[in-house]
């Protein structure tokens, strides 16, 4: 409970009504995509930079830990306020200032909406490739705060790659600017991709300077099945030896194509043991030679049917069956546990193998898909929390599939972060160097461990 000095400071600060405190407005900012609740003292909304700066002077000064928080889409629980405080809550910084069409530059603020983003830039000719899951209502600073992904991510790359400035404010409440306009810049270190993944960690967002593309003139999307997981893999590997870089290489495994049989009417042929969703982009005048030579190049790899789409309707049809696949799980189980390992794309073959194992040895279902052009895999553990034992199983089936994943050179998390839910496995991945070495970063960063304390490492979660 904060002490009313401290709450009529932050009205005095933000306005009355931008600071909540009631019971009930509290319980909406307890919690993110992991429903893990944990329930803030005080929310506020401030409108700017001076703003948090002042906040966070104040949060200093009394040593409150604050909590930022975007649209609260997180798969970690990297925003749920573990130790009460301050949610800041960063909605209003919602306004794109300024499209530079000569330099191929955006600046935005951080509560700005990314399939928002995405859409005004396109309406100019331009393109933010970028493209998580939650782009509908996820926010471009939790995008950065967590370097988000997505399908595209094999072409284009990830959030990271296309932030090249911030204004930031720091935990002691300094208002400093990193990087710029500027696509070179070597002048001291980079602190622009220090805070991307830093989950908030390390300083709030209020200004983000962000790279553009040119908008491809055209795409066009094949959805491929196999007979065989085995063929799905060596096919990613076969297409991008063979000089082609879809934008999108997804793929569902079978357990996967199971659900989506029982759950729609989309047709999916008995034979399917695994699916690619492959999509191209560019010139118009080569997409066909693209999917041409992709079709040449995998047929020999078990291929069971293709479909081409030639118009966006059909480009439509085939992505859903991709996204019938969420919704689909709950056929499965009531519940889940999502991760997101990343292990080496020709490697995936035999890590869907070693999870499926586990799954046997927990009788647990365990539905696998993703990306396949850069290895993630999203990890569906499906349980019942009313059936006793089924969360024990699952933890215990998580900590194999981590184990699994490093094992063959890869990562326990491709994009989701760490937050709270694998900070107890970090010393997994990260050796006790590593650890000591970030924490000593944030210690000099954040001296009282006021900002988003209790995530990343394992001795805070």
């Amino acid at each position: 409970m904060l002490d009313k000095k401290i709450i009529a400071s932050l009205q005095q600060i933000s306005g009355k009504d931008q600071v909540l405190t009631d019971k009930a407005d509290l319980i909406c900012y307890s919690y993110d995509a992991t429903q893990k609740q944990y329930l803030p003292d005080v929310v506020v909304h401030p409108s700017c930079a001076k703003e948090i700066s002042q906040i966070m002077k104040l949060a200093n000064e009394n040593k409150i830990p604050v909590f930022p928080r975007g649209a609260g889409t997180g798969f970690t629980g990297g925003s749920v306020p573990t130790a009460g405080g301050i949610v800041l809550g960063l909605t209003r910084f919602d306004k794109i200032l300024d499209i530079d069409e000569e330099n191929l530059i955006a600046t935005i603020e951080p509560g700005v909406v990314t399939a928002d983003f995405q859409k005004t830039v396109e309406k100019v000719g331009l393109f933010y490739p970028p493209d998580p899951a939650s782009l509908k209502v996820s926010t471009m600073g939790g995008n950065v705060a967590e370097c988000a992904g997505g399908p595209r991510c094999v072409k284009y790359g990830v959030t990271k790659d296309y932030i090249i400035g911030l204004e930031i404010v720091t935990p002691t409440g300094d208002v400093i600017q990193t990087g710029g306009p500027t696509m070179k810049g070597v002048v001291g270190y980079d602190l622009t991709k220090l805070m991307c993944g830093s989950e908030g960690t390390l300083a709030v967002i209020t200004k983000i300077i962000v790279k553009l593309l040119p908008k491809p003139e055209a795409k066009k999307t094949m959805l491929v099945m196999f007979g065989s997981i085995d063929g799905a893999a060596q096919a990613v590997s076969a297409i991008i030896r063979g000089k082609i870089i879809p934008t999108t290489l997804e793929f569902l495994d079978a357990r996967t194509l199971d659900c989506v049989r029982q759950a729609t009417d989309l047709d999916v042929p008995d034979a399917a043991q695994a699916v690619l969703l492959i999509e191209v982009d560019g010139d118009r005048e080569f997409l066909d030679k693209q999917v041409t030579r992709i079709s040449e190049i995998i047929q020999p790899l078990g291929v069971v049917e293709t479909r081409i789409a030639e118009t966006a309707e059909e480009s439509e049809a085939l992505w859903q069956i991709r996204r019938s696949v969420s919704a689909s799980l709950r056929q499965v189980n009531p519940d889940k546990f999502n991760e997101d390992i990343c292990v080496p794309r020709s490697k995936v073959p035999e890590m869907i193998r070693k999870i499926d194992a586990i799954a046997d040895k927990y009788k647990i279902p365990i539905v696998n898909f993703g990306h396949a052009g850069d290895g993630n895999i999203h990890v569906n553990i499906m349980v019942d929390g009313k059936v006793d034992g089924d969360y024990e199983k699952a933890e215990k089936a998580i900590v194999e599939v981590f184990e699994g994943a490093l094992a063959l050179g890869g990562t326990m998390s491709g994009e989701h972060g760490v937050g709270i839910m694998k900070a107890p496995f970090i010393p997994l991945e990260l050796g006790g160097a590593v650890i000591d070495y970030m924490k000593t970063i944030k210690k000099a960063l954040d001296p009282n461990n006021i900002l988003n304390p209790g995530k990343i490492f394992p001795s805070d979660a």
